[in-house]
């Protein structure tokens, strides 16, 4: 009787010691995280974006001041968190980065093409990151408002929707897997549920972000096509249909969260 009370007594320590360690390594991780939002590197790349937007380059020699990400020509404040949306002059519903693309070849003379096929952290593609990160942080602390007025952002969030819950791959995994329902994690990651609205500064609105982890700057495209590749899917092609529906669809469900991008990241 006394031995059964005795491994009774260890198993009970043993699950409470487990349980108190998970605890504590949950709570290690938050402080992490907010040990992390002091000294952002992401200052770096929002200045460096800022110069890049008023800088004359390309074969144009030109700046982006008169590119229209929405509210006008020049105007970045408040246009992150209202796209992706429909643009009349290309017929296109676009998110910041496939609109970035226009403005740098019509205004400036690059070719978007060549610029979308160069892999993440390379030549255009870093100056895209830096661009990017400077235009988010001009309407930091805003509430996300993406339109569902024109035809094409209302077709644009059901394709959206559908690539979300779409299983494929050897893995049979689509992006619900993990961001599909609530009280879910990898290991000690918290995974915010993205089919509703996740909160201020969660999802959707804490990309760009900066990852401690491997010392660079996610764009939300680089952020997605990493998404797929852990799915072990082909990887989506930059600023590509497929990558916009899901941004239409993810910033939709975003409605009225605050943005805190640039965000940081393990």
């Amino acid at each position: 009787m006394l031995h059964r009370s005795i491994s009774l007594l260890t198993v009970g320590c043993l699950l409470a010691s487990a349980a108190l360690a998970q605890k504590t390594a949950v709570q290690s991780i938050e402080e992490y995280r907010a040990m992390l939002q002091d000294g952002n590197p992401a200052d770096l790349f929002e200045a460096k974006g800022e110069d890049l937007w008023k800088q004359k380059r390309g074969p144009k020699n030109a700046s982006l001041e008169k590119c229209d990400l929405g509210k006008g020509p020049g105007v970045v404040k408040g246009a992150f968190v209202e796209l992706p949306r429909y643009f009349s002059d290309t017929n296109k519903v676009q998110d910041l980065e496939s609109r970035l693309l226009t403005c740098m070849e019509t205004l400036q003379g690059f070719n978007a093409v060549e610029i979308a096929k160069t892999p993440f952290g390379r030549g255009e593609q870093n100056n895209m990151t830096a661009l990017v990160t400077w235009i988010s942080a001009e309407s930091k602390g805003m509430k996300f408002n993406l339109s569902q007025v024109h035809p094409q952002e209302k077709t644009f969030y059901e394709v959206g929707k559908r690539l979300f819950f779409q299983r494929a791959g050897p893995h049979d995994f689509s992006c619900s897997s993990c961001h599909g329902q609530d009280n879910t994690r990898i290991r000690l990651q918290d995974l915010p549920n993205l089919t509703k609205n996740p909160g201020d500064g969660i999802g959707f609105a804490a990309w760009p972000a900066y990852r401690v982890s491997n010392g660079q700057m996610w764009g939300m495209q680089q952020r997605l096509n990493d998404c797929y590749r852990q799915q072990r899917f082909p990887y989506p092609g930059f600023a590509s249909d497929a990558t916009v529906a899901l941004g239409v669809y993810l910033g939709v469900n975003s409605q009225g969260s605050a943005s805190v991008a640039p965000a940081i990241k393990r």
